[in-house]
């Protein structure tokens, strides 16, 4: 049992959507921190590891259909680095918030975590309403700066600075982030 999530949040894409071209130049230099983070948070027994990803609209899709469609879109490089292992826990979601209509609440309780770490994309969107979301539950909220990518710099850093002061999230970089 562990008191701190790392949520890795819609990072399995096919970039096949309309904002595509606008992320991925900001999702290019998250990969390698992420991937870091997910390293250190699998080899730890002390950390939970949580992918919880947009099903597109699908639902028929499995874990499994997620992960081999973002393996088979657009930039494979992007998703290969931090491809979930066969073990890992994974939800699907429908909305921008990694909470809304998910067991993930319910989880986190099971799993006694009160700190979550969220990761991923897009800032000013899904990391920022699950960072809400979050915070309503009472978890305390990390944010690694450099392991989320934004569709608009300005709302990104805006985000950031709103998670900050209004949810009290700590924000950091990712080899400061875990206990």
């Amino acid at each position: 049992m562990s008191d701190t999530a790392v949520l890795v949040i819609d990072m399995l894409n096919a970039y096949r959507h309309p904002d595509a071209e606008n992320l991925i130049p900001n999702v290019e230099p998250i990969v390698d921190p992420l991937a870091t983070l997910i390293s250190e948070a699998r080899r730890r027994d002390d950390v939970d590891l949580i992918y919880v990803n947009d099903n597109y609209g699908d639902f028929t899709a499995d874990h499994s259909d997620i992960v081999n469609t973002a393996l088979h879109g657009e930039r494979p490089d992007l998703v290969k680095p931090i491809v979930p292992a066969d073990d890992s826990k994974m939800l699907m979601k429908v909305r921008h918030s990694a909470f809304y209509a998910t067991p993930l609440g319910y989880l986190l309780t099971q799993l006694g975590t009160s700190t979550v770490i969220l990761a991923g994309q897009v800032t000013e969107q899904c990391i920022l309403y699950s960072a809400l979301d979050a915070y309503v539950r009472h978890f305390d909220v990390v944010i690694p700066k450099d392991c989320v990518a934004h569709i608009d710099a300005n709302l990104g850093k805006a985000s950031l600075e709103l998670m900050e002061r209004n949810m009290r999230a700590r924000i950091c970089d990712a080899a400061d982030c875990l206990p």
